[in-house]
């Protein structure tokens, strides 16, 4: 059984740019390596703000997370 975020493009586009971005950041430069865990953190947060959102109840919660 799925759950109600799972079933939104939106969510699914979300977990797809994390995936590509850690792809991605594993090629920076040692140069470049301090921003690598800041830029992975962001990319998860779009997925993760969209599932924390299925736990709210009003419009205006939910309206928030989106």
């Amino acid at each position: 059984m799925a759950f109600a975020f799972e079933k939104l493009l939106v969510y699914r586009k979300s977990v797809d740019i994390a995936d590509a971005v850690c792809r991605k950041s594993e090629a920076f430069s040692r140069r470049l390596g301090i921003l690598r865990e800041p830029l992975n953190r962001a990319s998860f947060s779009i997925a993760a703000n969209i599932t924390e959102e299925n736990g709210r109840f009003t419009k205006r919660d939910r309206r928030n997370f989106f």
